[in-house]
């Protein structure tokens, strides 16, 4: 054995002798993945010299005992790391370089055997080898743009000479994980093989590196020098390059472009020269507030996925699931059941609802073939797997149900009662409702103790949230079979009790609270959508209004002012409901606070609309000039104290699913990193100031909670500094 550590093992020759190559193995202890913590690449630093040190040796291969090979860095060590600063963090980096550089530099040829995941530090750590072979079911990438910041160990320096500056500005400013067939076309792994067959292949090419037939120098000669291209090539790919990812990218994401400006930048360098301005351009990136929400958002994901693996762990599989009501939100939801592999009855009591449902799942599944990402057959196959019913005949094998019926308690009721005797005693009733007490609707059940709410977001496929709801009766079994099931549907279960709204909808309608007051004060409505989308929201609060319709929004808001009078209940009309009262209901009839006209590719395109503008005159008290700070304190603040009672109510169990629920749920600005973590950023104390200069002229929508003026007295936080 040349070394021995906690992660990292460097044996001499393999099971088929080859006493002359070192296997450098990545295999963290007592962890199911590889990743690159300060205590590994301390170690990495060790064997390195200890292969240094041994004499005799003609090749290296380096690969892992895992089914991963290197997922990246640990970004559980981000937030405590880049507090310490721009010197520390450009010197870490540097001394991380001095590493790699020692395996690039080693007197032998190395090649690295890529068994599944490299990515971000993984895959740089591939770079450093003169040739990769990679699995076939293996990825590899560099997602760090995703977090704020750049690869900062030799990914935009090594990259770019490796599979040229077109492919390498494209793989960092997006940030993906590459299949093997494409890391292979572009020449960032030299074979690509069955993962039984990788050391064999690894060997392979040492061996012909070592007879000559492989130039292991010639390679590292061009990963060590600059770029291959002359002045204007570099300024025609890099110039284009930078307008349309900032384009992509956004205003809020400086990271894609800063990347592409470092490699543009270290493009005529030698290594060490590339190194030390891309170890910079890391470290200012890492100390801005954008990167500490993103890596803040990761490590949040981290946690609502740790607490839905142990609810999972607890439940009995669905295999068969069932979906009443059919329609739009009843075939998103059986495509997406079927989609991901568990097989969905459809029942309705109309034949033409039945009807709209397989269209729209067929419409789903056909884009998805349109996409490259499903052949027909396998769509074919998929649509089996979603069976319509007029009838309940087959309900005594269901494992699980979703009530997605019109969002009236009395129907829901009487769906729910019917049901219920007619499937098995240990099935799950779940209620896709989006605001009625689940507590209200378990009342007429037999066994409220089988029964939670599994609230969708539309559009179902491509909103990740799920709410599942749990109400005064609802078991421990129920919300473990319902969130199990929401993570084989391929999305993010958040478990939440019960309250009028839940968690999304109770915090998004003090939001367009803050927006009726702003109209009534004589705000242009369109003007605070651009100045909320500016401020990062996908869209503004009137175009919301629009997607989501003005019944739904009133039906909700009714909810909302019952189940919190003291700041949600309304004496004015507000512009909400003149808008539904003149039968403009937004994107459901082409007509709400904008008008709607269809786009080249058939989807509604938003157009002002002075009928719109005019009807908004009626609610107008005053005419007031709001600055865009004005506005976005008047529409964040209400959103954000609610996020904070919903805490403190135990709706939510923590910070992290709070903040994730609404980035998932609503579009939250992710760079933002959540409503709490916006509040931590102002600072506690600031927020309560603003608050009360608010709700001294608003009321109480705006007054903080006793415990949050507390946090400000003592200087708390929602998230300990270091921990993030």
């Amino acid at each position: 054995m040349i070394y021995q550590g906690n992660a990292i093992t460097v044996a001499r020759g393999t099971g088929n002798g080859n006493a002359d190559i070192a296997m450098l193995t990545f295999d963290l202890k007592d962890e199911s993945i590889n990743k690159l913590s300060s205590a590994v690449v301390a170690e990495l630093d060790e064997a390195v010299q200890a292969i240094r040190a041994e004499n005799g040796l003609k090749g290296l291969v380096i690969g892992s005992g895992k089914e991963v090979f290197i997922v990246g860095a640990d970004i559980t060590e981000f937030h405590g790391i880049f507090e310490k600063g721009e010197e520390y963090l450009v010197e870490m980096n540097l001394r991380v370089h001095e590493i790699f550089n020692a395996i690039e530099d080693l007197p032998f040829p190395t090649v690295t055997a890529i068994n599944g995941l490299a990515l971000g530090g993984g895959c740089e750590v591939t770079l450093t080898t003169d040739f990769r072979v990679m699995g076939e079911k293996a990825k590899i990438g560099l997602p760090e743009t995703k977090l704020g910041i750049l690869p900062g160990w030799g990914g935009c320096v090594r990259l770019p000479r490796l599979i040229g500056s077109d492919n390498a500005v494209e793989w960092i400013a997006g940030g993906g994980e590459n299949p093997a067939d494409a890391a292979l076309k572009v020449g960032a792994v030299d074979a690509v093989v069955p993962n039984e067959q990788l050391e064999a292949a690894a060997l392979d090419i040492l061996a012909r590196a070592n007879a000559g037939e492989l130039d292991y120098q010639a390679r590292r000669a061009e990963k060590t020098g600059p770029l291959k291209l002359n002045a204007i090539e570099q300024m025609m790919a890099f110039e284009t390059a930078k307008g349309y990812v900032a384009g992509k990218a956004g205003p809020h994401y400086p990271a894609p472009v800063e990347a592409i400006k470092v490699i543009q930048k270290g493009a005529g360098e030698e290594r060490a020269r590339a190194q030390a301005i891309e170890a910079k351009a890391f470290a200012k990136l890492a100390l801005t507030d954008v990167c500490y929400n993103l890596v803040g958002l990761f490590l949040n994901d981290q946690v609502v996925k740790k607490k839905a693996g142990k609810y999972e762990k607890q439940a009995k599989a669905v295999k068969q699931a069932a979906v009443l009501g059919a329609g739009i939100m009843g075939g998103g939801i059986a495509y997406q059941s079927a989609s991901k592999g568990t097989p969905i009855l459809m029942k309705d009591i109309k034949e033409e609802a039945i009807e709209l449902g397989l269209k729209e799942s067929r419409k789903l599944f056909a884009k998805q073939v349109e996409r490259g990402k499903l052949s027909t057959e396998l769509m074919a196959e998929k649509l089996t797997h979603i069976r319509p019913t007029l009838s309940y005949g087959d309900f005594g094998h269901v494992d699980l149900v979703v009530e997605a019926v019109v969002e009236n308690p009395k129907v829901k009721d009487a769906v729910l009662t019917e049901v219920e005797g007619l499937v098995g005693e240990d099935t799950i009733l779940t209620s896709n409702t989006s605001t009625i007490s689940i507590t209200r609707l378990a009342q007429n059940l037999k066994r409220p103790e089988n029964f939670c709410g599994m609230h969708f977001f539309n559009p179902v496929h491509r909103m990740p949230l799920v709410e599942v709801i749990r109400g005064e009766k609802t078991g421990d079994a129920a919300v473990a079979a319902t969130v199990a099931y929401a993570r084989a549907m391929g999305k993010t279960p958040i478990v939440v009790n019960d309250c009028p709204g839940f968690l999304v909808n109770r915090v998004l309608f003090p939001y367009f609270g803050g927006f009726s007051l702003l109209v009534e004060q004589g705000a242009d409505f369109q003007r605070v959508d651009k100045v909320m989308e500016k401020f990062g929201w996908p869209m503004g609060p009137a175009y919301l209004l629009d997607v989501v319709g003005m019944d739904t929004a009133v039906h909700a808001n009714e909810v909302m002012a019952e189940g919190f009078p003291d700041r949600m209940a309304r004496d004015a009309k507000t512009a909400i409901q003149v808008m539904y009262e003149n039968e403009r209901l937004g994107q459901k009839n082409d007509k709400g606070f904008y008008a709607y006209e269809e786009d080249k590719k058939g989807k509604p395109k938003k157009v002002s609309d002075d009928k719109a503008h005019e009807l908004v005159k009626q609610v107008v008290q005053q005419e007031k000039e709001f600055s865009d700070e004005d506005i976005i304190a008047r529409m964040m603040v209400p959103l954000c104290l609610e996020t904070v009672r919903c805490l403190e109510d135990g709706i939510v169990e923590t910070p992290a699913e709070a903040d994730m629920a609404l980035i998932y749920g609503i579009g939250f600005p992710p760079f933002r990193g959540g409503a709490l973590r916006y509040i931590d950023a102002m600072g506690v104390a600031e927020f309560v100031k603003l608050a009360d200069g608010l709700a001294e002229e608003l009321g109480a929508l705006y007054a903080p909670t006793d415990k949050l003026r507390q946090m400000a007295e003592s200087g708390e936080r929602f998230y300990p500094k270091a921990q993030g």
